[in-house]
């Protein structure tokens, strides 16, 4: 296992993964925008999910769906984040790391971000959600989610910043714990029908971004 997670860690460093992500961005994002057949992959995957979600008729599997939608909401999502920042830095001053403050102006600004990442992306694309409704002159539109931009976003950033004060094997636990967190809110999203699936790919490669940026950014956690 620990091989594995070093391979994975170890591609996951590598320039091509930005790259692929910036790449699978700007299709997704062109095909939106010009209404591509690529958008017949949002309504295969509606169809799927709703066969499966009428046969299935499991509330508690909904509920759940919606639990992990809902993590996406600016709360609890931002306040964990700079919750995130602070318990870094008090980590980081304890054991007399250099720059112990640096995590919450780091978590500051990735709250920041995110409204200025997203938004004005709503606002170009303009694009109705599944149930197809025109938008209302003052509404935004759905590309790309923002629930899971926001969540991969806040609990990402705040996984890295508290994992570089965790031994290895913890700070290893937190980052798979949190990409499933990510990766949930997302599958949430879908399932209740709230985002059409690449309306949630755009959250994912935008929010991969700006983690992979961030984690060569910042200091290396050993040290």
């Amino acid at each position: 296992m620990e091989r594995g997670y070093a391979l994975a860690a170890r591609a996951a460093s590598s320039v091509a993964v930005p790259a692929a992500l910036a790449v699978l961005l700007g299709a997704v994002s062109w095909q939106v925008a010009d209404t591509g057949p690529l958008l017949g992959v949002d309504r295969r995957v509606r169809t799927t999910v709703a066969y499966l979600r009428h046969h299935l008729h499991s509330p508690a599997l909904d509920q759940v769906a919606q639990w992990l939608s809902d993590l996406g909401n600016a709360v609890p999502a931002v306040p964990a984040l700079l919750g995130a920042g602070a318990l870094a830095a008090w980590r980081a001053r304890r054991v007399g790391r250099r720059r112990w403050w640096l995590p919450v102006p780091v978590a500051a600004l990735a709250a920041l971000a995110i409204p200025l990442l997203v938004i004005p992306a709503k606002a170009y694309f303009a694009r109705p959600g599944p149930f197809g409704i025109p938008l209302a002159p003052d509404q935004l539109g759905w590309y790309p989610s923002g629930h899971t931009s926001t969540a991969c976003i806040a609990y990402g950033v705040g996984a890295l910043l508290v994992g570089r004060t965790l031994a290895r094997r913890a700070r290893r636990q937190l980052h798979a714990v949190t990409a499933l967190a990510g990766l949930g809110v997302g599958a949430g999203l879908i399932w209740c029908d709230y985002h059409w699936f690449l309306d949630v790919l755009a959250g994912w490669s935008l929010a991969g971004l700006l983690l992979w940026g961030l984690s060569r950014w910042l200091p290396h956690p050993d040290r």
